[in-house]
Order: C-alpha cells, then structure tokens, then sequence
C-alpha cells in the first residue's frame, strides 16, 4: 500500500508524488506537500467584482463581454467558467472556458458563482 495521502478534493486514493506536490489524476487538483497551498491562496486576497473572496476550484461568472485578442471570439456575459486556478500576475485567474479553450482572466470582470 502507498503512503500518499488522499486526494483533498474527491478522495481519490490513487494520488502520486510530482517533485513539490501531490497530483490526483481522476480530479487534476494539486497540492502542495507541506500543505502551504491553502493558505497561500487565501491569503493572496484574490477578490472578484463584488469583492468575495476566491479560491482555486471556484465556479465563477462572467460579467462583461470579452474580446479574445488575436481572434473574432467573444466571451459573452453570463458565461460560466468551472474550476478556476489563481494565478500571479495581471491576469490572475487560469481557466479552460467551453468552445473557446485555455484562458486567463481578470478577476475584476468576474463574479463568484
């Protein structure tokens, strides 16, 4: 038996060790060893439009039509963007959007779910 400990966010016992972090292959969520993950994220103060406070894995909602840049496409307001991943920097929010695919966003143009 493995001494990997479950995964945090579906219990998956099939967790393996990636270096600095632990990986879950059936949910793709990662954490850190020492645990310092957590509360680092929540203490970057990452907030949306309304001022809530967000965290990796959160349903978020957009609140403004977005341009894609070098594309026609347009992220339409309402769209629901599933588990984000916080990110350092200007565009602070990491996320795959449907029938447009990897992006980053502000966290000023959208809206805790």
């Amino acid at each position: 038996m493995s001494d990997l400990p479950n995964c945090p966010a579906c219990a998956s016992e099939f967790t393996y060790d990636d270096g600095l972090q632990f990986v879950c292959p059936e949910c793709g969520h990662e954490w850190s060893k020492s645990g310092e993950e957590e509360t680092e994220s929540a203490s970057s103060g990452i907030r949306d439009a309304n001022g809530n406070p967000l965290v990796d894995g959160d349903t978020v909602t957009v609140i403004k039509d977005l341009k894609v840049k070098g594309s026609s496409l347009v992220v339409k307001v309402g769209t629901r963007v599933k588990n984000i991943r916080l990110v350092s920097g200007d565009h602070d929010i990491d996320c795959k959007i449907d029938g447009i695919g990897p992006m980053k966003l502000k966290s000023m143009f959208v809206k805790k779910a």
